[in-house]
């Protein structure tokens, strides 16, 4: 496959889950916000969303002083926020119209849909009336098309671009939740005597994992069964070890001559998961662990563009 036709695809399944994981985390925030808190703790969170996206100094540049409104505008509408959902669901749209010969029409029209629906609920002003109903509009375009993807393209080297991208970014995003809800703005991590039974359910609701950890635990909620949920258990779509068990497999498939040291990179972060415990990750520090993480999962897309895509301009 040309490394370019390889790009559009794997970075159309990337800003189609980024919009979804940006949605997912803003949700929670305001979830999170109907708890008692006051105006500080608030603010915080905010800050701390912000900072784990790595948002933060480009936000104070433009707003300065921080409000709930200003947030969202800037997570959600701002062109020249390239991590805001609309700018993600256009750059997905504009890199499926680059390959619609390689896309199936129910792909494309997926896309090209959810980019002209956004454009409707916005101007219709869903996000001030409803932001909850608009993120739950968000996640349902996302699962559309990936679900389309599966039950429509052939599983060539295309479907598995798609593929390696959708993981690569739910595995950052995943981490960067899971990250920012045990840490406030000032990089301090929290004691689990600070979390209660509700903040930790709307965490688990971001990521459509309540139920799961219901079936799994059967027991009360604890910050250290969520971050065992959501990195080291396999059967929770959304935990890094699943995540890495599906990079790993579809690297597999879109293997070339030059890609063999991305895939050991790969196996091995994903060999890090399996031989993991939540003890060992505990005692060491999560934030500690999680930054680790991320900068892995950063060199592997790095690895992954040099030896599959058009690379990228220093």
């Amino acid at each position: 496959m040309l490394s370019r036709t390889a790009d559009h695809l794997f970075w159309m399944a990337r800003y189609t889950e980024r919009a979804e994981n940006t949605a997912r985390m803003l949700d929670v925030n305001i979830q999170t916000q109907l708890l008692p808190q006051s105006v500080e703790a608030a603010e915080q969170s905010w800050r701390a969303l912000l900072g784990i996206s790595e948002l933060l100094p480009a936000f104070d540049a433009k707003y300065g002083i921080l409000s709930r409104k200003d947030v969202l505008d800037f997570m959600v509408c701002d062109p020249a926020n390239p991590s805001s959902i609309v700018s993600c669901l256009t750059s997905a749209r504009e890199n499926a119209r680059a390959v619609r010969g390689t896309l199936t029409t129910e792909v494309w029209e997926t896309q090209n849909t959810t980019f002209l629906e956004m454009a409707t609920l916005l101007d219709d002003g869903m996000l001030e009336r409803e932001p909850s109903e608009f993120f739950e509009w968000v996640k349902h375009r996302s699962h559309l098309s990936r679900g389309v993807t599966i039950g429509t393209m052939l599983k060539d080297e295309a479907f598995y671009f798609i593929r390696l991208g959708t993981f690569l970014e739910r595995a950052d995003n995943t981490a960067r939740l899971l990250d920012v809800k045990f840490h406030g703005a000032d990089g301090e991590q929290r004691t689990a005597s600070e979390m209660d039974y509700y903040h930790w359910a709307a965490v688990l609701r971001s990521v459509s994992a309540f139920e799961t950890y219901r079936k799994t635990y059967r027991d009360v909620i604890t910050p250290e069964r969520v971050a065992e949920l959501l990195i080291l258990r396999g059967e929770m779509p959304r935990s890094l070890m699943a995540c890495l068990s599906e990079v790993v497999d579809n690297l597999a498939q879109v293997r070339n001559d030059v890609s063999r040291e991305t895939e050991r990179f790969a196996g091995r972060l994903h060999a890090g998961l399996r031989f993991n415990s939540i003890d060992d990750i505990m005692q060491r520090g999560l934030h500690d662990y999680l930054t680790e993480f991320l900068e892995q999962v950063y060199e592997l897309g790095n690895r992954v563009s040099r030896d599959f895509l058009v690379p990228l301009v220093a």
